[in-house]
């Protein structure tokens, strides 16, 4: 992100006086804040440039046409790197468990909903006005291509890992089925795709929308499929069913005849749909990439699937066998749905291996002081965040400074002395005492941080080493996180 204060200094005048790494989404893209004075703005950097500028079109034509999304300020020559307005860091998500309570908060959380339900179909139809679909990305429409490669992901990244049998011949039939009925209901309309509470942010009391890199042309349905049936914002029927009335009213402005008869049947499909694609998207960030948010949705997701299957869902209620059309799909989500692994799992579960197991997952990480502590991202908060900067530091001498506390040059500086192995004998006694009363508690999670001035060295050193020390000492699931240099990994 070294181009990013530049950039900041090209438009504002200034160098930024902090740069702050804000929480990593689903893409490779990285985020961070940099605030100068009373200045404060969102920088990003990408690994494709095709999709910032689908990212740049998108947002601009939705802008012109009167849409609330953020207005970027400042591109880097290669288009690799952006400053955009920083619309602050209260999402719609954020808000949802108001939902459960009285008073204020509740009715705050409530009214944005209705104002975001509300807003879709302005977003869907007048973002497409003007839009060159030929600037979307990766591809400019929803089609059965597109619709394939999501029901191939679901097959590959998430059926196929839970070791499942299953005929590929027979539910590829049927997964071709399903996509010829899902293109059947395509329009000129602008689909959001990955429209859902995380991606609306709340400022000045009024909804605001982000990541909306990856819209095209598609089917209204998709987008309503991904906001109601959001597998951690699990909103009850009751709710589902008062905002889809409050989209369908205000759909009416562009579909007059709209109502809920004649939607409700594409949108079962759209729901169906949806789910096996987050599935597939949790698998591989979950299981294979290692990143505990993702696969704390995974019974959520079941939970949707079920009710689908079951018609307990308000798509499928009263409606005997609502995906008969696709016979050899369905029995394998039913079986799919019924296996003992997702029977037995709570929304607490975070682990990096496969969906069979259901252990503690200890995250363990080495940071640079300077660019702040690792963000809690399973949402339990608590942990540890050890200070390695009371040990020698071997960054101090310039021959050090091109290695890493991975390297043996730096583990017999660190360890020559014997202060660093003091220091994590101390460390041991704390956290062993924590993993083994988690273990005994069935508790799912602990981070624990190793921070020193650069995040290079000793920080390094300490995390790889405990991470180790706790894996083979009690066989835990350990993601080890060195931040600054970059590496992620499972033990």
């Amino acid at each position: 992100m070294s181009v990013l204060p530049e950039l900041f200094r090209k438009y504002t005048g200034v160098l930024p006086e902090e740069v702050l790494p804000m929480a990593a989404s689903g893409s490779p893209r990285q985020y961070c804040r940099l605030r100068a004075g009373n200045i404060s703005l969102v920088g990003a950097t990408g690994v494709d440039a095709d999709e910032n500028r689908a990212f740049f079109a998108v947002g601009a034509s939705l802008r012109a046409n009167g849409i609330a999304v953020p207005r970027v300020v400042a591109v880097s020559d290669d288009g690799m790197a952006y400053l955009q307005e920083d619309l602050g860091d209260t999402s719609l998500f954020s808000l949802l468990p108001g939902l459960e309570g009285t008073g204020p908060a509740s009715s705050f959380a409530r009214n944005m909903l209705i104002a975001t339900l509300e807003q879709l179909p302005v977003i869907q139809f007048e973002g497409a006005r003007g839009l060159d679909w030929n600037l979307c990305y990766p591809e400019p429409s929803f089609g059965e291509a597109t619709a394939m490669f999501d029901l191939n992901y679901f097959k590959y990244c998430f059926l196929k890992t839970t070791a499942l049998e299953f005929n590929e011949t027979k539910l590829q039939k049927d997964f071709v089925r399903l996509c010829s009925d899902l293109c059947s209901f395509s329009g000129d309309t602008f689909m959001y795709r990955d429209f859902q509470s995380r991606n609306v942010m709340v400022r000045d009391g009024r909804p605001w929308f982000i990541d909306f890199q990856g819209g095209r042309r598609g089917p209204v349905h998709y987008d309503v499929a991904s906001f109601l049936w959001q597998a951690r914002a699990g909103f009850a029927d009751s709710l589902k069913e008062e905002l889809l009335g409050v989209y369908l009213s205000s759909l009416k402005r562009y579909v007059p005849d709209a109502d809920a008869s004649t939607f409700v049947p594409a949108l079962r499909l759209f729901v169906l749909f949806r789910t096996l694609q987050v599935l597939g998207a949790y698998g591989y960030r979950g299981w294979t990439q290692c990143r505990p948010h993702f696969v704390k949705s995974i019974p959520a997701a079941i939970a949707n699937l079920r009710k689908l299957l079951d018609g307990k869902d308000i798509t499928t209620k009263g409606t005997d066998r609502p995906f008969a059309a696709y016979p050899y799909l369905e029995d394998t989500l039913r079986r799919l749905a019924d296996l003992p692994q997702f029977a037995a799992q709570d929304s607490a579960a975070s682990h990096c291996a496969s969906p069979a197991e259901h252990t503690l997952e200890v995250e363990v990480y080495s940071f640079s002081f300077k660019k702040g502590i690792p963000e809690d991202r399973s949402g339990n908060g608590g942990g540890y965040v050890f200070d390695c900067r009371s040990t020698h530091n071997p960054g101090r001498i310039p021959y050090y400074r091109q290695f890493t506390g991975l390297d043996g040059e730096v583990i017999r500086f660190l360890e020559e002395d014997g202060e660093i192995t003091a220091f994590l004998s101390n460390v041991y006694s704390i956290v062993d005492h924590h993993v083994e009363r988690f273990l005994e508690r069935g508790f799912s999670h602990l981070q624990i941080a190793f921070g020193c001035t650069g995040g290079q060295h000793r920080s390094v050193y300490c995390a790889q080493h405990t991470a180790e020390h706790l894996k083979e000492k009690y066989g835990v699931r350990v993601h080890l996180v060195h931040r600054e240099q970059g590496i992620d990994t499972c033990l």
